[in-house]
C-alpha cells in the first residue's frame, strides 16, 4: 500500500503563487511516476504534470510554463510551484503515483486532493 499527503492548497489572488506538496508513504517501487491532476468544478480531472523516478518532468501545455514539478531527493516528496495563478487555475489538485513491481505489475494510488481557489 501507498499513502499520498497533499498540502499547500488555499485562496490566492490572481498572478500569485502556490507550491503544492505531496509525500508518498508505503511501498514504492524503484520504477514509478508521480504526477498532479486537477479537477475544477463541473469538468473532468485533467493531468497537470508529472515526473518519473529518473527525474523527468512533462506538463500540460496549458501551463504555459507556469507551472514547476520537483522532487526532494531522498525522499518521496514532489513539490507543484504554481505561478502566475489564474482563476481558471481553481481546481481541486489530487497527487497521482503510478508504480510498477518487478514482475511488471502496475499499481495507481491517489491523494485526497487539495483545494486550490484563485479569485480577488
Amino acid at each position: 500500500q501507498v499513502q499520498l499527503v497533499e498540502s499547500g492548497g488555499g485562496l490566492v489572488q490572481p498572478g500569485g503563487s502556490l507550491r503544492l506538496s505531496c509525500a508518498a508513504s508505503g511501498n514504492i517501487f524503484s520504477i514509478y511516476t508521480m504526477a498532479w491532476y486537477r479537477q475544477a468544478p463541473g469538468k473532468q480531472r485533467e493531468w497537470v504534470a508529472e515526473i518519473n523516478n529518473g527525474g523527468s518532468t512533462n506538463y500540460a501545455d496549458s501551463l504555459e510554463g507556469r507551472f514547476t514539478l520537483s522532487r526532494e531527493n531522498g525522499k518521496n516528496t514532489v513539490y507543484l510551484q504554481m505561478n502566475s495563478l489564474k482563476p481558471e487555475d481553481t481546481a481541486v489538485y489530487y497527487c497521482n503515483l503510478r508504480t510498477v513491481t518487478p514482475r511488471g505489475v502496475g499499481y495507481v494510488y491517489w491523494g485526497q486532493g487539495t483545494q486550490v481557489a484563485v479569485s480577488s
